[in-house]
């Protein structure tokens, strides 16, 4: 089904086991939060990212009873699929009793999501749902929902000018109304343009995000390069933010866990924290290496070369980059 559908549904109950998947990770993340805050969740409930996924402990948890009456919330969040088998338990263990959800995120492709979807089928006791990006007006209503819980006073133009200036990222927009919040008054356009940062470094940021997720880049790259960016400015974001995932990836290594405070010495929002973590879990050791000794050779390249050769240069340098990925 669909996100319309889903949301009608979710008036009348809340779903035992569900399948979510799409092209809005804030939207996934939602809806994530939703049943955490519904049902109270936050202590009681298991996650499993990525390669932490492991069947015997997914199963166990949901086979076992609620040491204190609460709820057993299974969340898996993973590109990878899970077999058929596998699914089917949890699906029907989720089903089984009272206390008992499971939410599967599944951040692959839609090939690889239509395959799952036949084990969350109304006749198994599932409900899946696929994520579109959302179009202006379901994202001007998803922002007023958030405005009007942080007690923020701002206008849909307003908020139209915030979804066209982030591109339409809504978790880009979230983050802004969060900051925005704090002036504690009425937010208009002017405020916008005088505070939110410029398109420019957000797009530097997606393209870097697409590049890891093997999506299409040279677009980007040509838009970014006619707003003004110059070949070195994408290489020092690329160097910047290679070197980030690398202390994401080590910091996760040793210690299990994330913490972009402890990694960085500053907090990252939320979900940026979350996107990085699952980049860097995704990458092994050997290809951050090869990464590194990639953008050393194009970094030599680049600065030895006239300013006529660098654009074909730091198009290459992503491509290969890319490549190793």
């Amino acid at each position: 089904m669909y996100q319309r559908e889903f949301n009608q549904l979710l008036k009348s109950n809340i779903p035992k086991a569900l399948f979510m998947y799409g092209d809005d990770e804030y939207l996934i993340d939602y809806y994530i939060d939703f049943y955490i805050k519904k049902l109270d969740a936050k202590e009681s409930m298991l996650r499993l990212y990525y390669d932490d996924y492991d069947f015997a402990q997914a199963k166990n948890f949901l086979a076992q009873t609620s040491l204190f009456g609460g709820t057993n919330l299974l969340l898996i969040k993973g590109d990878k699929k899970i077999p058929k088998n596998e699914l089917s338990t949890l699906v029907e263990l989720a089903n089984r009793d009272s206390n008992n959800y499971f939410i599967f995120a599944f951040d692959g492709d839609a090939k690889g999501a239509k395959a799952i979807q036949s084990s969350f089928s109304e006749k198994t006791g599932g409900v899946w749902v696929r994520f579109f990006e959302p179009n202006m007006r379901d994202a001007l209503s998803l922002l007023k929902q958030k405005a009007d819980e942080i007690s923020l006073d701002i206008d849909n133009y307003a908020l139209s000018h915030l979804v066209l200036m982030m591109n339409n990222n809504l978790s880009l927009c979230v983050n802004e109304l969060d900051k925005l919040a704090i002036l504690e008054s009425k937010i208009t356009t002017k405020d916008i343009d005088r505070l939110v940062y410029s398109t420019a470094p957000m797009a530097v940021e997606t393209l870097l995000i697409d590049m890891f997720n093997k999506k299409q880049i040279i677009p980007t790259i040509s838009k970014l390069l006619e707003l003004g960016e110059d070949e070195f400015s994408l290489l020092r974001a690329l160097e910047f933010f290679i070197n980030q995932i690398f202390l994401f990836h080590t910091y996760i290594k040793l210690n299990g866990r994330v913490n972009s405070a402890e990694i960085l010495g500053y907090k990252l929002p939320k979900h940026i924290e979350e996107q990085k973590a699952s980049l860097a879990i995704k990458i092994t050791t050997p290809t951050l290496m090869r990464l590194h000794e990639e953008l050393l050779k194009g970094e030599i390249e680049i600065k030895k070369a006239p300013a006529i050769q660098r654009e074909a240069l730091i198009y290459g340098l992503f491509i290969r980059i890319q490549q190793i990925l």
